[in-house]
């Protein structure tokens, strides 16, 4: 079949690509091997850089496995774009588990429906979706619980007014008790433990990721996706902002990672490009452009309706 839209291609774009036999975790090693000093997310003014992200996700890795998650389970992380959300995806990887993307959003009925369908066993997710999240208990295979708090990645001063805020805003108060089966995220990732896991995975054969349709026809379907199909979208997207200097730009990340789009162009290629992610939780238009004018982004991928607004 003749490929008549190559004809179009700009001349920097390749036509075909070679494939590495990785890991997705494994660009999260390179890169914190090589740009370990740099920034890797700015969450509301507070920020990580690639070695702590890496040391993190690490041993995030290692308390699952201590929960008894081996390769091929199941971890549903159901969280706002956040450093706790980056966290979890690329720890639940390191472990050899497949992360499972959970709309903050769902309703009780269609969370169960999900949990139930992926066979999770372990639920990430923030204080205030805890009463939703608990009630999963009993109704489906997850058996452990990790809760984070917002202000968990704030910067100081916004941790103290957070509080307020939260009243503000009426948000409800939540209490989350650490148990055997609820674990705090905060007392996990403060034990870094960063040796690294012997974990037997196969880029072309094992999933990496259940990503969930819209459900606009039926019930949302898991699309199965392996390290390799991760890593070849991520690569794609890389070559053709060929214009873009590894280790040189920031991106920024409203497109929420639980959809495909924001998972791809913003937190995988930000990782495999080294560039610096800007988080926020939410799209809001004076927040947004109050975060364009702080950090002076090289790239913001999102949805027309962003642009226009």
């Amino acid at each position: 079949m003749e490929k008549r839209w190559l004809a179009h291609y700009p001349p920097e774009i390749p036509h075909t690509l070679d494939y590495p036999m990785k890991t997705l975790p494994d660009y999260l090693r390179e890169t914190a091997e090589q740009f370990g000093d740099r920034i890797a997310i700015d969450f509301l003014g507070k920020t990580v850089t690639f070695r702590e992200l890496y040391e993190q996700a690490m041993t995030f890795a290692h308390y699952l496995r201590g929960l008894g998650v081996k390769e091929g389970d199941r971890v549903a992380v159901m969280l706002p774009n956040c450093p706790q959300a980056v966290i979890s995806y690329y720890g639940t990887l390191l472990a050899g588990g497949i992360v499972v993307q959970t709309n903050p959003l769902y309703t009780e009925y269609e969370l169960e429906y999900q949990l139930n369908d992926s066979g999770a066993s372990v639920l990430v997710t923030m204080d205030l979706l805890y009463p939703k999240a608990i009630a999963m208990k009993g109704k489906t295979a997850v058996k452990h619980w990790i809760v984070t708090r917002m202000q968990d990645y704030l910067p100081t001063i916004k941790k103290w007014l957070y509080p307020l805020v939260r009243w503000k805003q009426k948000m409800p108060s939540v209490r989350v008790d650490e148990g055997e089966s609820v674990h705090l995220f905060r007392s996990i990732v403060s034990r870094l433990e960063t040796a690294p896991l012997q974990v037997a995975i196969d880029p072309m054969e094992d999933i990496a990721l259940l990503q969930y349709t819209g459900g606009t026809t039926g019930h949302p379907k898991a699309a199965m996706l392996t390290h390799h199909n991760l890593i070849a979208n991520t690569l794609m997207c890389a070559h053709w902002v060929y214009k873009c200097e590894k280790g040189k730009e920031t991106v920024l990340g409203i497109l929420p990672f639980f959809h495909v789009y924001g998972m791809t162009t913003v937190m995988n290629l930000a990782i495999m490009q080294a560039s610096k992610m800007v988080l926020l939780p939410r799209f809001d238009v004076k927040q947004t452009l109050k975060t364009i004018e702080r950090t002076r982004p090289t790239m913001f991928p999102g949805a027309p309706t962003m642009y226009i607004g």
